[in-house]
């Protein structure tokens, strides 16, 4: 149905045997059809034989005729007939050793993991160690369990793609203003339809974008270019003036030959093709072009001898042809095929493969070239792969381009799609504040990352304020405002693929008001300081440090109850306490000033505590005078606001001359 599936059938399928003695003209001549290559026409012929042998006595060779036509139709990539037939053919008795292989490939292709898993490990107890068996059964759990998804986006590219097969698309240049690719819409070049696919032969054709940068409906390529022949998958020269592209060729009562051309364009005009020679083997094909991003490398895929098995990815100099010829290797290769190879840059490589572990048919794989001269292939996960065949990418300059596939599609029909990764949405966002929880409106935030990024705002005029951040890269961020002492936040965020918003507020502390210190707590009657004040105290403690020229005067305040004297030996002997905890975890005792006020400074109620506790009105003194009108449950609450641990800025300059 395609070029693509042209290649697919004539690299290294030609040669099927014949399970059975030809009985009559029409399965003499469907075998010679299958042997051909000409998978349509060989499955409408096997069809008509199937409908025939109806006897009893014929199911054997009903079942051989099943499995032919399982063969043709998984070449043309109609999964679901593939499926079928192969289980006919099992049904009627076939014993083929690589039915179930065939019969799992198919079925995972179509989706359905869990038979295909069944039927690939019918096939290891039959052949335990097989490579694509296990290839087969690792990418089938994989997929059933639904591994592997990314953020890309996927969308069905509806302008480039017609009634028929569309696929291969490849940018002319880093320009990304024309893209070529391979149609078999009916409009191409010839008037006679495929004996392989039944679809008329490929032709290339291109889009171009308009003033708007918008894609215009595509054309065929000018020039001479196309022909009656099946013509697609390109690849261009850096300067996008010479296109290699795929042509097969079809000669009667022969086998059809797929090998690569080049063309040269003149403006916006293409030059007949000419064979690029490769080897001196005639027998192999070879497909797929793709030249390197700095035009030296030509890499391609063939069956030729000395590859890894099936269809393998090779490259050649195109500078200095003689002996540079050379096979990517094991760590690409497999026994299966890898075609569709696209060099990114000079260590990044995609291809198509359904030799390594995938999620049916065809996946595209991303190499990377190691330190050692190996690569490390990883799949490029879905919506990019399907169960269907995927295959045929290309970038434009960011992490976005093309790619085809017939997934979704019952005939097999390739289409082009195309796929973004989007930014990931990392932020982090806030609130200045002060102690009272009100804005601090122009507060200065400086967020530095381990990365070496460096970012600064300034806080809105309700105090909030967002960053955007990276993913892994560990943060300290610092806010400040004139009137208020500096405060720090440290954070890393997180390594997952996906968009995060994190929260973190800053609570400044005044330089010309007293700032209470919450969660200070001591035993009754005493000043020793209870264990759980130790956190609240460390926030102290590193204020200070955050601000080292500032000294303080540790201050605090009991309730009205008691004598004046008692409450001033014991509030002084509190903050004597806290300030011993500061110097103990290292603040210098010259920064740090103790005092008892007792009862003598009441606190006035702020907006918050006026939040907290509604019974007291914003701006009330709690003097003892006030308290004693109160209810009971009241005079406990305003006791408890009045007995307070609080921080006073003295200066600003310590150590600075």
């Amino acid at each position: 149905m395609k070029l693509r599936n042209l290649t697919l059938c004539l690299l290294g399928g030609l040669a099927v045997m014949t399970l059975f003695s030809c009985r009559g003209p029409k399965l003499s001549v469907a075998d010679e059809q299958m042997a051909r290559g000409e998978y349509y026409d060989a499955s409408r012929t096997y069809r008509k034989i199937y409908n025939k042998l109806t006897k009893k006595e014929e199911r054997a060779q009903r079942g051989q005729v099943a499995y032919k036509m399982a063969e043709c139709h998984f070449k043309l990539n109609q999964f679901a007939r593939a499926s079928a037939a192969y289980q006919n053919a099992s049904r009627y008795g076939v014993t083929d050793s690589t039915l179930y292989l065939k019969l799992g490939r198919s079925l995972a292709a179509e989706g359905k993991y869990a038979a295909a898993a069944k039927a690939f490990q019918q096939y290891l107890d039959f052949k335990p160690g097989d490579p694509l068996a296990e290839t087969g059964l690792s990418g089938a759990l994989m997929a059933a369990e639904k591994k592997g998804g990314t953020r890309y986006v996927v969308k069905q590219d509806k302008l480039f793609n017609s009634r028929r097969s569309d696929f291969s698309p490849m940018y002319l240049d880093k320009s990304e203003d024309q893209i070529y690719f391979t149609s078999t819409n009916e409009k191409v070049t010839g008037d006679h339809k495929s004996e392989i696919t039944g679809m008329k032969k490929g032709d290339i054709w291109y889009a171009t974008k308009n003033e708007r940068g918008e894609w215009k409906r595509p054309e065929p390529a000018q020039g001479e270019l196309n022909s009656d022949a099946d013509e697609g998958a390109i690849s261009f020269s850096p300067d996008g003036s010479t296109m290699y592209l795929s042509r097969a060729r079809r000669e009667p009562n022969s086998n059809t030959s797929v090998e690569i051309y080049t063309s040269q364009r003149s403006d916006a005009s293409w030059s007949a093709p000419v064979k690029f020679e490769i080897t001196h083997d005639t027998i192999s094909s070879y497909a797929h072009p793709a030249v390197s991003p700095d035009g030296n490398w030509l890499y391609f895929t063939s069956d030729m001898p000395g590859g890894e098995g099936g269809r393998d990815l090779w490259r050649i100099n195109l500078k200095e042809r003689a002996g540079s010829l050379e096979n990517l290797g094991e760590w690409i290769n497999t026994p299966g095929d890898e075609m569709f190879p696209y060099v990114r840059t000079d260590s990044v490589l995609y291809f198509a493969s359904n030799g390594h572990p995938g999620y049916g048919g065809l996946d595209i794989f991303r190499a990377e070239l190691t330190k050692s001269g190996g690569w490390r292939v990883t799949n490029m996960g879905t919506p990019v792969n399907s169960s269907s065949d995927d295959f045929g990418i290309t970038f434009g300059n960011g992490e976005y381009g093309f790619f085809s596939s017939n997934r979704g599609d019952g005939r097999g029909y390739d289409h082009i799609y195309s796929f973004e990764l989007p930014e990931l949405k990392i932020q982090i966002s806030g609130w200045v504040l002060d102690k009272d929880e009100e804005p601090v409106p122009n507060a200065v935030i400086r967020i530095v990352g381990n990365d070496g990024s460096n970012q600064k705002q300034l806080a809105r005029a309700d105090g909030s304020f967002s960053f955007p951040l990276d993913r892994g890269v560990s943060y300290v961020m610092l806010a400040g405002a004139k009137g208020y002492l500096n405060a720090k936040q440290e954070f890393t965020s997180d390594t997952a693929e996906e968009d995060a918003e994190y929260g973190v507020d800053f609570i400044l502390a005044s330089i010309t008001k007293p700032v209470v210190v919450d969660n200070i707590f001591y035993d009754f009657d005493r000043a020793t300081l209870r264990p759980e004040s130790k956190e609240a105290l460390d926030e102290l403690a590193q204020i200070l440090r955050d601000n080292p020229n500032v000294t303080i005067e540790m201050a605090s305040h009991t309730d009205r109850k008691g004598s004046e004297a008692y409450n001033i030996d014991l509030s002084s002997r509190r903050a004597r306490s806290v300030i011993d905890y500061l110097i103990s975890v290292g603040i210098a005792p010259d920064r740090l000033q103790s005092q008892g006020y007792g009862k003598s400074r009441p606190k006035t109620i702020t907006k918050k505590l006026a939040r907290e506790f509604p019974q007291f009105p914003e701006g009330t003194v709690l003097n003892e005078e006030y308290i004693e009108t109160l209810s009971p449950e009241d005079q406990e609450a305003a006791d408890q606001i009045n007995r307070r641990t609080e921080f006073q800025v003295l200066s600003i300059d310590y150590q600075m001359f």
